[in-house]
């Protein structure tokens, strides 16, 4: 026996719909005939970098933990990639805040220790203890010091002097399955490439150079396939 046209189309129809609902996310408010992303509760615990986040965020460093503090440690969370965002001040969220002041304060002269070599003309430096790079000639900075993001524990960015041997604009990693645009291959399958998400968010990448979109663009615009690199120190937490 066959169904007729209009039972077979009502069945279809309540196949589409049923799975349509399986597609509408948890965070969706029903009844309300609006839509709203959940937001995280900010939570009233005191983390054990309370004080010194707060004197980093410019509040009072009283050591205890208030709505308003919360919600500047969460609006810093959210800025820089951490989650949970709840505004807790533990050490992953003050070990970015700490590296955030080390990028600041190697203003425009971040080669100041002279880690990076001087007598190579043209090349890129890369500085894995402040999650720093720059390019310079000479002894001239040319541009950055730009925040980066370098290689996890166990997936480290290589340290010594290496070349750009290879450049791929609009890379795709058939390895992890990502996008990797601007892409400058300096060592092995480790490379510059912007990402979509945040340079400060741990725990780091598996080898790359992890860059926001306009410092890898303007990585490509200046670096050439010969140019050198210099890697050296070590990422906080490898």
């Amino acid at each position: 026996m066959t169904s007729s046209p209009s039972r077979t189309i009502r069945r279809r129809l309540g196949v589409l719909i049923g799975a349509a609902a399986l597609t509408v996310p948890l965070t969706v408010a029903v009844g309300s005939g609006t839509a709203h992303a959940a937001t995280p509760a900010c939570t009233a615990g005191t983390g054990p970098y309370q004080a010194k986040a707060e004197r980093f965020l410019g509040r009072t460093p009283d050591g205890r933990q208030s709505a308003a503090d919360c919600r500047a440690i969460r609006d810093f969370q959210r800025a820089h990639g951490i989650t949970p965002a709840i505004g807790y001040a533990g050490a992953v969220t003050w070990g970015v805040m700490d590296l955030v002041t080390r990028q600041k304060a190697a203003g425009t002269n971040p080669n100041a220790a002279g880690k990076c070599p001087v007598d190579k003309g043209r090349i890129a430096c890369v500085d894995l203890t402040r999650q720093l790079s720059w390019i310079q000639d000479g002894r001239k900075l040319k541009f950055g010091p730009v925040p980066i993001r370098s290689g996890r524990d166990g997936y480290e960015t290589r340290t010594g002097l290496k070349k750009v041997y290879w450049r791929s604009i609009d890379h795709w990693s058939t390895l992890y399955n990502v996008r990797m645009p601007y892409s400058q291959f300096f060592d092995g399958g480790q490379a510059f490439h912007a990402i979509d998400g945040s340079v400060w968010s741990p725990p780091g990448s598996h080898g790359c150079v992890n860059m926001r979109r306009g410092d890898a663009k303007a990585y490509w615009s200046l670096l050439r396939n010969g140019d050198d690199v210099h890697v050296h120190g070590r990422k906080p937490g490898t």
